[in-house]
């Protein structure tokens, strides 16, 4: 977690670059590839910028790099102000403190990332006048993570220089492929008593062909290191030219900065079984605050807020468990509001940071499919929206940017309220528990249930991502100052109108801003109440009916093939019930609830000697049925394998084929109960497709509950004092304690599960990647 403050006095004191009249902004770079940008501030020479990045490293790197851009209207490129370069050897002398840094020059000798493969070697010789002599031999091996030049792959060639006591030295070269992979040989001769006193410099260029060549990195090695063993053989890696040692630059000015680096060792997967375990159940324990994901998140809440529940919500949602656990404690933040129901779900709770995490990893393409297409247009035509008085420019006409910003805000309002086809069904079946937990705790409040869905879809999904549109991948940068701007002003307005219908008729009062209540006036109250009140159709759209077709239904029970068996009928299904009719409109012959469902996969043709059939496996004999073509086969499994995608006891194994005639087709077990002979297909769930490591995840949980195992302590203290059993809360206020026996068993597991978890990992041992090692 990376934490960009502010800076303070950027760019020389004095002369002609000096910085008052440029905007600034900030980047961070891995070695140096640009990762994220900050917003471009304007005309200041001490910025605040204050935004923070949680992001996954995604490759070994060295550096971890700032770099303070001034972005000129006259300029063809940005001009570098300066940059902090933290090692990553270095990266925990800052962890979790406010740091100020000081700028250093932006010097192209100083950029330098990757890491060269070298063996040397010292071989004795004997001369032709019978003389011993002692023969250097230098290999380049290898190179690893050679930086792009000009987006392309660089063209590198080295440079082996033997650098004696004197100013004396020997330089040979070797030409490197393109993949960065050559062996290549010469031979000093030295005199023995010089052999201490040299070191070999390697130099890596790329070579420019009609451009000049670039310096890549070099680094330095002492030949005395063959002392005690006549062959060496490591990774160096490339350091700044002459490493990096300068005369003291001219102040460039500093940056606040705050880092937070950890570094997982991730473990083979059977030692996380327990763990895994533990935390997967955690939906089925009552109460919810005695599981182990509730624990995790109160531990955790003092040392990192709620940042510990994101792998937490990345494991339940890989194995379909994570419905029941919003479920569960959203239900449990609810039965503790006090408040007014229109004011549900506003804060930063456990509950709602969980519904916030989910949001951003399954609703990706359904932001992609809603917003980015009016974003792109406000973007392109960058019409000016400004209505605040104060902030007018020269020459704008405030009618006309009032015009333009509601347009803006009619294009995202409408996107948003038709887009319940979009909506991920894991979404939809979260606010649908949400509008029936609200009307449960607010039965008198009509509105509650469209408060609790919108507590959400508009105020902090929606208009999070249209303010912020980089960090949901809708745009690759921040937008310019003017830009940002009106995202500000639309997701305000977003945010207004989707809490209206919730909140009192007075509710233009409640504008602080005077620019802000003229505006809103503009919409029409009662047409965007009754939009607000059709999000309830993101919620309702597997309520009702999802799809019915005529299809072919086997008879249940036939034990003949035979085309007799085989009947039209009218096949309907809703996120409830999978119902067969005689004809469409009339009476249900047939009714499957939808939580008996165990697996839907196609069947094989051979089966019935028939196409496109498909069968729904449920607590009674599975139901054979022939769609109208192999689209329609393939829209029903997906509609039924999703509404029943988190059924317990789901089916890990099934039969391709039918059983008739006492056997089955497929594997010819005699005995119809025998499990199924094929493996059952992967439920892509929420129509996402996630790429999510289990273990990684489980190695994060246990890495936040080892870092606070002393506030674990206390709350297993609390949970056995007399105190809480006797109902007397006030000395474990800081955790959420309803069953103290129910917890205390929790962390007493937990703790045994971290302290094998523990063991294993000093008996493994820390991985090091240290320059100079094999």
């Amino acid at each position: 977690m990376l934490l960009v403050c502010e800076a303070k006095n950027l760019g020389p004191s004095s002369g002609p670059n000096r910085l008052r009249d440029l905007c600034t902004f900030c980047t961070i770079s891995l070695d140096q590839e640009e990762v994220y940008r900050t917003k471009v501030y304007e005309k200041s020479v001490s910025p605040f910028y204050g935004e923070d990045f949680y992001f996954e490293i995604p490759r070994p790197f060295q550096c971890l790099s700032f770099y303070v851009y001034a972005k000129s209207m006259f300029q063809i490129r940005d001009l570098p102000v300066g940059k902090v370069a933290i090692r990553k050897e270095d990266l925990y002398k800052y962890c979790g403190k406010e740091n100020w840094f000081q700028l250093q020059p932006v010097d192209p000798h100083s950029e330098v990332q990757g890491k060269v493969h070298l063996e040397m070697k010292l071989n004795e010789l004997i001369t032709e006048n019978g003389s011993i002599c002692q023969q250097l031999v230098v290999q380049i091996i290898a190179c690893q993570g050679l930086p792009l030049i000009s987006g392309q792959n660089c063209d590198p060639y080295a440079t082996v220089t033997l650098v004696g006591p004197a100013s004396s030295q020997f330089t040979m070269f070797w030409q490197v492929t393109r993949s960065s992979s050559y062996k290549g040989r010469s031979h000093f001769h030295v005199e023995e008593e010089d052999i201490e006193k040299l070191e070999i410099k390697v130099e890596l260029w790329n070579n420019g062909n009609l451009a000049q060549d670039v310096f890549l990195g070099e680094t330095r090695v002492s030949v005395k290191i063959l002392r005690n063993d006549n062959v060496h053989r490591a990774w160096y890696l490339l350091q700044p030219k002459g490493n990096g040692t300068k005369s003291k630059p001219d102040d460039l000015g500093s940056l606040r900065l705050k880092v937070t680096y950890t570094e997982d060792n991730v473990l083979p997967s059977a030692f996380y079984t327990a763990l895994r375990n533990l935390m997967l159940k955690s939906p089925d324990v009552k109460p919810i605050s005695a599981s182990a994901a509730h624990v995790l998140g109160d531990i955790c809440r003092e040392s990192v807020g709620y940042e510990a529940l994101l792998p937490v919500v990345r494991l339940l949602l890989h194995h379909n468990r994570l419905l029941p656990f919003l479920t569960s404690v959203a239900a449990l933040e609810l039965e503790n509001t006090q408040f007014k129901a229109n004011t549900i779900f506003r804060g930063n709770s456990l509950a709602t940071r969980c519904i916030d995490d989910m949001m951003k990893i399954v609703g990706k393409s359904y932001l992609t499919v809603t917003l980015k297409p009016v974003l792109n247009e406000i973007f392109e035509s960058n019409k000016t929206c400004e209505i605040d008085p104060v902030k007018l420019k020269e020459g704008d006409n405030v009618e006309v940017n009032k015009e333009n910003l509601q347009g803006y805000v009619q294009k995202v309002f409408t996107s948003i309220t038709q887009s319940s086809s979009s909506c991920p069904p894991l979404m939809c079946d979260v606010f649908r528990s949400l509008r029936q937990l609200a009307s449960k705790r607010f039965p008198a409040d009509p509105h509650v249930q469209y408060s609790a869905v919108s507590s959400f879809i508009f105020l902090r999904f929606f208009a999070v991502a249209v303010l912020s549109p980089h960090t949901f991948q809708l745009r690759s940068h921040h937008p310019d100052p003017e830009i940002s701007r009106t995202l500000t002003l639309i997701s305000k307005t977003i945010q207004s109108l989707g809490s209206w219908g919730s909140l009192s008729k007075n509710k233009l009062s409640s504008f602080k801003e005077t620019y802000m209540y003229d505006f809103f006036k503009l919409f029409q109250e009662d047409e965007c109440i009754e939009k607000v009140k059709k999000v309830r159709n993101i919620t309702a759209r597997c309520v009702h009916m999802i799809f019915n077709r005529e299809v072919h239904k086997r008879a249940q029970g036939r034990k003949r093939i035979g085309k007799k068996n085989f009947k039209k009928r009218w096949l309907r299904v809703t996120n409830q019930e999978l119902s067969y009719h005689k004809q469409k409109g009339k009476e249900s012959l047939c009714v499957i609830p939808v939580k008996n469902i165990l697996g839907v996969e196609k069947l094989e043709e051979s089966a019935f000697n028939r196409k496109n059939m498909f069968q729904v496996i449920h607590s009674e004999k599975p139901l054979y049925v022939q769609a109208g073509n192999c689209v329609e086969t393939n829209s029903w499994i997906e509609v039924l394998s999703q509404v029943s995608r988190c059924n317990p006891g789901r089916l890990s194994t099934f039969h391709p084929s039918a059983y008739v005639g006492g056997s089955w087709l497929c594997c010819k077990e005699l005995n119809e109960n025998t499990p199924g002979c094929k493996p059952c297909t992967a439920t892509v769930l929420a129509n996402i497709q996630l790429d999510i490591d289990c273990d990684r995840e489980t190695e994060r949980i246990f890495s936040f509950f080892s870092s606070n195992r002393s506030r674990l302590q206390k709350m297993e203290d609390a949970c056995a004092g007399m105190s809480v059993y006797l109902g007397q809360q006030e000395e474990c206020s800081a955790f959420t304690i309803q069953d103290p026996k129910e917890t205390f068993r929790t962390i007493k597991e937990l703790g045994e599960v971290l302290d094998d978890l523990q063991a294993q990992h000093d008996s493994k041992g820390a991985l090091t990647d240290e320059p100079g090692t094999m």
